[in-house]
């Protein structure tokens, strides 16, 4: 909604499709385009019919932001293979497939942006959070790989690393309890808003970023410091 434009909105993955509608209207009130595509990104099948549809609906893909993610807080000597598999399925090989089915879109166009969102566990470590980041860690390692890879295209490859940030789906009565511990982790003393996170996605996705690529940006209120 911030860039507007047809192809700034390459699709919108939400878990309800109300939700999904619902930025759709606001995004057309605005006066942009916008359609709400749904795909499960745990199904590669799913995204390439996804994307494949995108492209012929909006005449090709400029923009990829992978956003979709699942994270159990649960301490690693008490997960197994189900809560492995889920979260990697979701956060690593959904960034995966989103990539390389909207790949050859992107780079047809040569000016491409992807763009993926991680926490900031996945750069210093977190208890509670091992596999989520070892899921976000292979999706860092995939875009600075990607960054050298489809630099020839003028495609960039960056990631947004995250601090916890409060959203509609996050568990208020848990982040209530605990607000004032989790606070004290970070230097500025809140947690993130959406409204946070979405300036420096919409910068990266602009010509004014396009030399900037392979990086790993924290909007995170200093919760880590990494050089």
């Amino acid at each position: 909604m911030a860039a507007g434009g047809p192809h700034h909105l390459d699709g919108v993955r939400f878990q309800r499709a109300a939700e999904a509608e619902a930025v759709v209207a606001q995004i057309t009130a605005a006066g942009g385009r916008a359609i709400a595509y749904g795909a499960d990104v745990t199904d590669y099948a799913a995204v390439k019919a996804m994307m494949e549809k995108v492209a012929v609906d909006l005449g090709g893909i400029d923009i990829l932001v992978n956003n979709a993610g699942l994270a159990l807080r649960k301490r690693f000597v008490e997960t197994g293979p189900e809560d492995w598999h889920s979260q990697i399925d979701a956060c690593l090989y959904g960034a995966l497939h989103c990539c390389h089915a909207a790949a050859p879109f992107i780079e047809a166009r040569k000016n491409g942006r992807i763009i993926s969102l991680v926490g900031d566990s996945s750069r210093v470590g977190e208890s509670g959070l091992s596999i989520v980041a070892a899921a976000r860690g292979g999706t860092i390692a995939l875009m600075k790989s990607l960054a050298r890879e489809m630099g020839r295209s003028w495609t960039t490859a960056n990631v947004v690393s995250l601090g916890l940030i409060e959203t509609q789906h996050s568990d208020k009565a848990w982040l209530d309890a605990n607000r004032e511990k989790l606070t004290r982790a970070y230097p500025l003393r809140r947690l993130g808003l959406p409204e946070d996170v979405a300036p420096t996605v919409v910068h990266l996705a602009t010509p004014g970023a396009s030399w900037i690529t392979g990086q790993v940006i924290s909007v995170s209120g200093g919760f880590s410091m990494v050089g």
